[in-house]
């Protein structure tokens, strides 16, 4: 069976359509409140959000929901993903949900929901989830239905969670930061946790308003960002999106780390340290072919899985692998979060700069990217991908770059598009064979 409205991270979509409505956002409450009402105990949420103006009408959406089928609920208010994560195995609760689009405009919102343990869902739970979608609501008589509060600590239990993440020897005296955070769900958590630290912190993106979230900041453009470190005579540059789960760094000179990069980075430190897992890294298909040569050549694998932090998430816990990652920046450092912490990586980032000495510009550089494009084509309908010319021209793709490349094709789990990538060492090769096969899609659309 597969999966109506959970994509690849939770729910998505635009603001007050489809399952972004308030009434199918109670529905998905009440659902996910009998899924995991296991136990005769009092069961209890988490319930955190980002800075959209949408956040306030799913929220209270959820916490009706919620209430109705007799779960007790606990609101922080807007704070990253993975606090939300944190806090709901810290708080013993059976459930934490995370309001939020992560890098989308404020258009759109979404929703991701924790088990107990604090990670995200396997997708048997969301299957689950959804089958309980087309039944009734299981209602509890009016004694039983559930409570709601507030708690006013819950950015200071975070800060001191991401702080414990590194030695505790280290000082970021010295440093001088730009931390850019997409207007969103870290704008007081992120700067507060590393000017705790020592660091001189700039600050973009610290304004929200709810319509301005990723709206040209955050870890999605970057460009801002490049523009005052190179101003401020900076030592690095962090960017955060929307939820704080992800993180791009820009180095002194104002050029764009990827997570690729910063991946190959913290498995050497934490191979050169001894606390490295699982003999390697785990990543998706998008991750760059440079990573995987960098890592096999300091005796270290690189598993790939589909695109999306849960599917690495998943691969890191069956075998046994404390650090993992996307190009696109979610950095999971299994030993001190449950998902990814855009946060947890950006400390852990800088204290790489201090222990080394080394300028961002030389820390940062480990291995040189092979030539990768990836393009978009856009479609109504059924997917083109099961026509038997587009079959074709990828088989003849693939066999084209065999043993010097890769083609990942990929339908996106957010929207109706599909993702042609390619890499390999000759640019001018990969760039044929992307166009090659777009032209198929299209022709095929």
């Amino acid at each position: 069976m597969g999966r109506k409205f959970f994509g690849t991270d939770g729910i998505r979509g635009r603001t007050n359509q489809g399952a972004m409505t308030a009434a199918m956002v109670m529905r998905v409450a009440q659902s996910a409140g009998a899924h995991f009402a296991r136990g005769e105990h009092r069961h209890r949420v988490v319930i955190g959000k980002d800075t959209r103006l949408s956040g306030y009408m799913m929220e209270n959406a959820l916490v009706a929901g919620f209430t109705s089928v007799g779960v007790d609920v606990i609101m922080t208010g807007p704070l990253p993903t993975p606090a939300i994560a944190l806090l709901t195995r810290e708080m013993r609760a059976d459930m934490g949900v995370m309001i939020s689009a992560s890098h989308n405009r404020y258009e759109d919102n979404g929703i991701k929901l924790f088990g107990p343990d604090g990670f995200k869902l396997s997708d048997e739970d969301e299957i689950a989830i959804e089958a309980l979608l087309e039944g009734e609501p299981q209602l509890v008589p009016p004694a039983e239905i559930g409570r709601a509060r507030r708690i006013d600590d819950a950015a200071g239990r975070y800060i001191h969670a991401v702080k414990q993440s590194i030695a505790a020897d280290i000082r970021f005296n010295g440093l001088k930061v730009v931390i850019d955070c997409a207007h969103g769900a870290a704008y007081k958590v992120a700067p507060t946790a590393i000017w705790e630290l020592g660091a001189d912190v700039i600050t973009l993106g610290v304004k929200p308003d709810g319509l301005n979230i990723n709206d040209g900041v955050g870890s999605t453009a970057v460009g801002v960002l490049k523009a005052k470190v190179v101003a401020e005579g900076a030592d690095i540059g962090i960017a955060l999106d929307g939820d704080a789960d992800r993180l791009i760094v820009v180095d002194e000179k104002g050029q764009t780390v990827d997570g690729d990069q910063l991946m190959a980075l913290i498995a050497t430190r934490m191979q050169e340290k001894g606390n490295l897992r699982g003999g390697g890294v785990v990543s998706t298909v998008m991750s760059n072919l440079g990573l995987e040569r960098y890592l096999q050549g300091i005796g270290l694998s690189l598993e790939r899985t589909k695109v999306g932090d849960r599917y690495v998430l998943e691969r890191m816990k069956e075998g046994g692998f404390n650090l993992g990652g996307e190009q696109s920046g979610h950095m999971i450092l299994l030993d001190h979060a449950t998902t990814g912490d855009g946060t947890i990586a950006a400390l852990r980032v800088l204290a790489g700069l201090v222990r080394t000495g080394k300028p961002a510009s030389e820390l940062f550089h480990l291995f040189d990217p092979v030539p990768q494009l990836l393009q978009n084509v856009r479609y109504e309908g059924t997917s083109p991908l099961a026509n038997a010319n587009v079959q074709s021209v990828i088989a003849d793709a693939e066999a084209e770059l065999a043993g010097k490349g890769r083609v990942v094709i990929r339908l996106s789990g957010t929207e109706p598009v599909i993702r042609v990538m390619a890499e390999g060492d000759d640019a001018a090769q990969v760039e044929e064979v992307v166009d090659r096969i777009c032209d198929a899609v299209r022709n095929a659309i």
